[in-house]
């Protein structure tokens, strides 16, 4: 009878552990990334009132542009000029670090889908070079790269 007991207090800490390490988020080997994200109130009102992807892009873009000036663009807006992902979002910047933005991307789901994925790359712990190969092969079939 003792030996049932115990027995029965055993499967019932195991039970009890089981249900608890099945209730806690799966573990994961790469530590995912805290983005650098330009804060809302500093982009336009047109931007701002957008929906949370397109806000979400121009955070991300505006405040990376190490990253994002290396990340082409395949939506054909290289016959506007723009040079990468980064200038869908920014115009310039002075020498003040004043930037001017530019409001193509409010209207390009390409610009805002590739810098989504970007962002979901970085969240991940991939490089930006790692960014850049997926975003290559991913978004070529749309047209040239506006990086020359």
């Amino acid at each position: 009878m003792e030996s049932s007991m115990k027995f029965s207090c055993k499967l019932l800490v195991l039970m009890i552990t089981g249900i608890l390490l099945a209730s806690l988020p799966a573990c994961s080997t790469q530590q995912k990334a805290d983005l650098h994200m330009m804060p809302l109130d500093k982009l336009p009102a047109e931007v701002q009132s957008a929906p949370v992807t397109v806000q979400e892009a121009y955070q991300f873009a505006s405040a990376n542009p190490d990253i994002m000036k290396d990340i082409p663009c395949y939506c054909g807006c290289g016959n506007i000029g723009h040079t990468s992902n980064y200038s869908c979002y920014v115009s310039s910047t002075d020498g003040n670090g004043n930037i001017t933005f530019d409001n193509h991307a409010l209207g390009c789901s390409i610009c805002v889908d590739i810098t989504q994925d970007v962002m979901r790359m970085s969240r991940e712990g991939k490089s930006p070079q790692d960014a850049r190969i997926y975003i290559d092969a991913a978004y070529s079939k749309y047209g040239p790269s506006n990086i020359p």
